[in-house]
């Protein structure tokens, strides 16, 4: 059966897709045999490196608190940046030069910036600056620098997917009467949002996995700082603390992406719901004043 995309496969293409993935397969299985020896042969496969995944002291010690500090500075990076990046992107869309140059200029700077030099210059001033105490002043410096560059980032992604609606929908609401204001909020972003969730979550995924710049930098007791310590606790178990970690960050990630997937699809079947669905006893009455009009 043919596709508007693509013709269907015939015998001979079916049989090399086949061979294809047998060598895949088997490529991938010697690649995962030659990563099991090499560690076999270290020795980072010994019972003694992982005994401690599989006991309580080292989840309420370590991974436990730290995976809180991750999900403590994501949230709030999460909750700052998402409006900020909405207000800087609508604003970059003004007609008015005063809003739109000074929007331009925040979003380019801290856009062209690192996260990882955000975070230092926020410790930095807060340490210089304000009163935060030192306990306190690398969660302030982490948030401070994955606020101002995703914010930027995620202003671009609302501007991109405002333009990429169609003019006919901002020209229809302007003609029945709505103001810039009211076109942007009940016409433009609802319909946007379904369209930018995608690499709005994608980067949500970037700000959890960027805090663990602040605890390689910053001394923040993040999930992998966390996990650094234990490794030196519990010997050389560096390896399989760092598997737990990376399987605990793509639990997370994965439930993230999961969320949006599931709330996308629910938004796009909302908008295709909404259409008014008329009964027979309707279009009967519709049809009768039509033919009394008429009539008329």
């Amino acid at each position: 059966m043919s596709s508007v995309l693509y013709d269907a496969q015939g015998p001979r293409a079916k049989r090399r897709n086949v061979l294809y993935t047998a060598v895949f397969l088997v490529v991938l299985a010697a690649l995962a045999w030659w990563v099991y020896q090499s560690l076999d042969e270290k020795g980072q496969l010994a019972w003694a490196l992982w005994k401690p995944f599989f006991s309580s002291e080292a989840y309420s010690t370590y991974i436990w608190p730290g995976l809180q500090n991750t999900l403590k500075a994501a949230a709030l990076a999460m909750v700052i940046a998402l409006p900020l990046g909405a207000f800087f992107g609508i604003a970059r869309l003004s007609d008015h030069a005063w809003v739109r140059i000074p929007a331009t200029v925040v979003i380019e700077f801290f856009r062209a910036i690192p996260v990882l030099v955000l975070m230092i210059f926020g410790n930095e001033l807060y340490s210089q600056y304000t009163n935060v105490s030192s306990d306190d002043r690398p969660l302030y410096a982490v948030v401070t620098g994955l606020v101002l560059y995703n914010a930027s980032v995620l202003a671009e992604i609302v501007r991109a997917g405002i333009l990429a609606l169609p003019k006919g929908q901002s020209e229809a609401a302007m003609a029945i009467g709505l103001r810039k204001g009211q076109v942007m909020r009940l016409i433009l972003l609802p319909q946007a949002v379904t369209a930018m969730l995608p690499a709005i979550v994608s980067q949500l995924v970037v700000i959890v996995k960027d805090t663990a710049l602040g605890g390689a930098v910053l001394t923040f007791p993040e999930l992998l700082a966390s996990a650094s310590t234990m490794s030196g606790y519990y010997g050389a178990n560096t390896i399989a603390s760092f598997t737990v970690v990376a399987v605990i960050f793509v639990i997370i990630n994965f439930s993230l992406t999961s969320f949006a997937s599931w709330l996308e699809g629910r938004l796009r079947r909302r908008k295709k719901s909404t259409g008014a669905v008329l009964g027979v006893e309707d279009t009967v009455g519709i049809a009768g004043h039509a033919g009394t009009g008429t009539a008329a």
